[in-house]
């Protein structure tokens, strides 16, 4: 993209039927300011905002369904009520059974009770494959089962653009190999990894496949039926929900594996994956947030039937959106002098990775341009995010990291061109928009 191009009306730079004012108007916590500025939430990768249906949802439940579950009154059965919908909208979301989902705290704990049950059926010499790619929390979970005398091996990058290198992860798969976490998308550096073909080269070698979608999921459609993984795991407050975790899981591997849990629990499936009491008002949140996306969908095709197939509209126009925003940020960074980017920077390629990008400037370590940023009322992220394999592997932990930009359905291209002047004015450059 060129200066010219740059320079286009913002006004234009928004996909054709998507709504954005009407997306903005749904997130209350876009109207606030900070040092007289209009607060930018460019955080989304550590967590999205929430739509008013959203607090709404929570607070109903707190008002007038308050309960644990299983009892013989009102309140109990409509809490039982409400985690059945949040099941039901969830399948929907990953393209499920409603059985096959489990809640708990967050998808890194949801990752340790899985690691520690599959630990259990795994001897010396038996071998799991992460990726250096990863969160921490798809990598730690796994490599704590070396003391049970299972070998990790790390599947490595392509340094020049953050990519897997899938003929190395091909290699590191061999007849003694069990399972293979891979992410979905880099929390880090944005990069979207050929999952599909991760699981096909898990399944061939007769090992499970763990994905973990937490970064992916605010950007693009899931359908674990197609993928054919065994587990996927995500976050709903990464996609526009509350503080949770989600876990699908085939119903063979949660009737099969023994999870950990009190004498008291049930053996039924899923329930007896969810440990003490689950955060009720929460997982009614889970569903208004999957309900947003659907009525999302409809208002760009009012003809789509039924949720899943309007969440399914809803992805196509936000990817279109997004892919707008992704040009433009991405096209401005790379004209600042000092800058090194980190993933993909070649619009052909703009297909494999998620609208987060992760830069550092010569002589403006990350969080003196996150503090800056934020003085400027821009939210943007420093530090390594717990990729702290990836950034370790690329010389950048020990100064700091990287600054992380992540862009979400509700940004606009204005947001974006504000960030550029921003950027270039903290580091003592001429502006280049007119």
């Amino acid at each position: 993209m060129t200066t010219k191009e740059l320079s286009r009306p913002v006004a234009a730079e928004t996909a054709d039927s998507f709504d954005l004012p009407w997306v903005r108007s749904q997130f209350p916590s876009l109207s606030q300011s900070v040092n007289g500025h209009p607060a930018v939430f460019f955080d989304g990768p550590g967590g999205t905002q929430v739509s008013q249906r959203v607090i709404d949802a929570i607070s109903a439940y707190l008002r007038g369904s308050n309960a644990n579950t299983d009892g013989a009154f009102a309140t109990s059965q409509r809490t039982d009520a409400v985690i059945a919908g949040g099941r039901s909208a969830m399948a929907d979301f990953l393209g499920c059974d409603p059985q096959e989902v489990v809640f708990g705290a967050n998808m890194t704990s949801l990752t340790f009770a899985i690691s520690r049950s599959i630990g259990r059926e795994l001897n010396p010499g038996d071998e799991i494959v992460v990726t250096r790619l990863d969160h921490s929390a798809n990598f730690s979970p796994w490599v704590a089962l070396e003391e049970r005398g299972v070998t990790i091996r790390i599947a490595e990058i392509h340094d020049q653009d953050c990519t897997l290198d899938m003929d190395d992860l091909a290699g590191k798969i061999t007849n003694r190999t069990k399972l293979v976490a891979v992410g979905y998308a880099s929390n880090a550096v944005g990069t979207i990894n050929n999952v599909r073909e991760v699981v096909r080269l898990a399944h061939q070698a007769g090992a499970m496949a763990y994905i973990d979608a937490v970064h992916y999921a605010p950007h693009g459609p899931i359908d674990v039926r197609a993928l054919d993984c065994d587990f996927l795991a995500c976050s709903s407050y990464k996609f526009f929900g509350p503080h949770m975790g989600v876990l699908y899981a085939k119903r063979e591997h949660l009737t099969r594996l023994q999870p950990y849990k009190v004498a008291a629990n049930t053996h039924a499936v899923p329930f007896n994956w969810e440990s003490g009491t689950l955060n009720h008002e929460c997982i009614a949140g889970i569903t208004a947030c999957v309900d947003y996306l659907a009525d999302l969908g409809r208002r760009i095709d009012p003809s789509l039937s039924g949720r899943r197939a309007a969440l399914l509209g809803a992805w196509k126009a936000i990817q279109k959106h997004e892919r707008i925003l992704i040009e433009r940020l991405i096209a401005g960074l790379l004209q600042i002098p000092g800058l090194t980017f980190y993933g993909i920077s070649d619009p052909k390629r703009f297909d494999d990775r998620c609208p987060t990008v992760a830069v550092r400037i010569a002589g403006h370590p990350p969080l003196e341009l996150a503090t800056e940023l934020g003085q400027r009322g821009f939210f943007t992220w420093d530090g390594n995010y717990y990729a702290l394999n990836l950034s370790e592997h690329l010389g950048v932990e020990k100064d700091g990291g990287f600054l992380r930009i992540g862009l979400a359905h509700y940004n606009t291209a204005e947001e974006v061109d504000r960030l550029l002047a921003a950027l270039r004015e903290i580091c003592g450059i001429g502006k280049i928009f007119r």
